[in-house]
């Protein structure tokens, strides 16, 4: 069973400000999320216990695991540490 992606309109605007390559390998990572919502190496956001965060080199990919629904929402991408600075999901 493989989970829908979907993307915030901020996430989408903040994954077309960072560089070049850095946007190719987030999309792989979050494509990957579909069948696997809980990849090796994702670590639960302390105090969000829905919301993950995905290492892709010095970015970080936001993801909240939605199983009643088989959804993985993207709230946020961003630089290391930028990615949850005023997170409100």
């Amino acid at each position: 069973m493989s989970y829908a992606i979907e993307w915030k309109a901020s996430a989408r605007k903040e994954l077309r400000s960072i560089d070049v390559s850095a946007p190719r390998r987030m999309l792989s990572t979050v494509d990957r999320l579909g069948p696997h919502p809980r990849p090796t190496g994702s670590v639960t956001l302390t105090g969000s216990p829905g919301r993950r965060r995905i290492r892709v080199g010095g970015y970080r990919v936001v993801c909240e695991v939605r199983d009643e629904s088989l959804v993985v929402l993207i709230p946020r991408v961003g630089i290391r540490g930028g990615a949850y600075q005023h997170f409100t999901g």
